[in-house]
């Protein structure tokens, strides 16, 4: 026999209609298979595209220099050089421009300055590719010529290995102008993320630190970087993304050549993304296409090559901190 309910006891709450969570879990389960299934059918694009020229190439196109639509011979060495040596730099440049910068804007930034000089950073990020790409070709590129590569030609023109990875054409494109162009893309990224992340640091963690007699260096290099190193980490994969995939600007600046003279940094070159927003539109039917669309399977497997990895840092980077613990 149940007891009545007491009279001051407030009435039971309903509880929601059990359909409506499972309405909800086949949507969330929909859109994650649907998600992966997207990815799949990119896969199995791409690969059947480029199986004219993975039938006849092989793994040797990867390390095959010939780009010849002429005679119909074919190589992605150059592109592939051109877009991981434009997104090393782009990554050595901004990676330390952008700690600077979120270092500033959490714990050295007066007050009136940290809130507009956090909205110019992140407006840098709506900038066009394309309008980078203009300014690097027409102005910073005079500039680099004259100023950086001229002087260091005279300087180190005849000095071995030096002289060669200064050597080219004193115009101001190439490998290195295309990698400066993208570290200035990539910081607004990785900056804001860092500045997100330091932010976010349990201030009783920074102030003890303080109070111990640590200086900011060390605050931030003890402390709140090994709090938030999963955030740094991801924006600077977010920004190496951007720098791989990045089109417009590269198009502009990095010169279009696909023959690999040397490892000069002002060597006119080229990238996969550039070399398929030239040549994509008038490429025909045959070899050519589809070996613009394996240049295109290799930049999917690069970028997924580079998160992987980024997912295997990490998890080392937990169990360092489970054995320190």
């Amino acid at each position: 026999m149940s007891r009545p309910l007491p009279a001051d006891r407030p009435p039971p709450v309903r509880k929601a209609a059990p359909w409506l969570d499972t309405v909800f879990s086949v949507l969330a389960h929909a859109a994650a298979i649907l998600t992966l299934a997207m990815l799949a059918g990119i896969i199995v694009s791409l690969v059947i595209g480029a199986g004219p020229a993975i039938e006849k190439y092989g793994l040797s196109f990867l390390w095959r220099s010939q780009w010849d639509p002429v005679q119909n011979e074919y190589g992605g060495l150059v592109m592939i050089y051109g877009t991981l040596a434009t997104s090393f730099i782009a990554l050595l440049i901004g990676v330390p421009v952008s700690f600077g910068i979120a270092l500033f804007l959490t714990e050295l930034s007066p007050g009136w300055l940290k809130r507009p000089l956090g909205i110019a950073i992140e407006l840098l990020a709506a900038v066009p590719s394309i309008v980078y790409g203009m300014w690097g070709l027409l102005v910073f590129g005079p500039i680099l010529s004259t100023y950086v590569q001229q002087p260091l030609q005279a300087a180190f023109g005849g000095v071995p290995y030096l002289g060669a990875l200064f050597s080219g054409a004193p115009v101001g494109i190439g490998i290195l102008s295309a990698g400066i162009i993208l570290a200035i893309m990539i910081i607004p990224f990785i900056a804001s993320v860092m500045r997100d992340v330091f932010e976010v640091t349990p201030p009783m963690l920074k102030e003890s630190a303080y109070g111990l007699g640590s200086t900011t260096w060390e605050v931030v290099w003890k402390v709140v970087l090994p709090y938030t190193k999963t955030g740094v980490i991801g924006g600077i994969m977010l920004g190496l993304g951007r720098a791989l995939g990045e089109t417009m600007a590269v198009t502009f600046v990095i010169g279009n050549f696909n023959q690999l003279n040397s490892l000069s940094l002002f060597e006119a070159a080229n990238s996969i993304s550039s070399a398929l927003a030239n040549e994509f539109a008038e490429a025909g039917e045959g070899l050519h296409q589809a070996s613009l669309i394996y240049l295109g399977l290799i930049l999917f497997f690069i970028t997924f090559v580079v998160l992987a990895f980024s997912r295997l840092l990490l998890s080392r980077l937990k169990k360092s901190e489970g054995k320190r613990t």
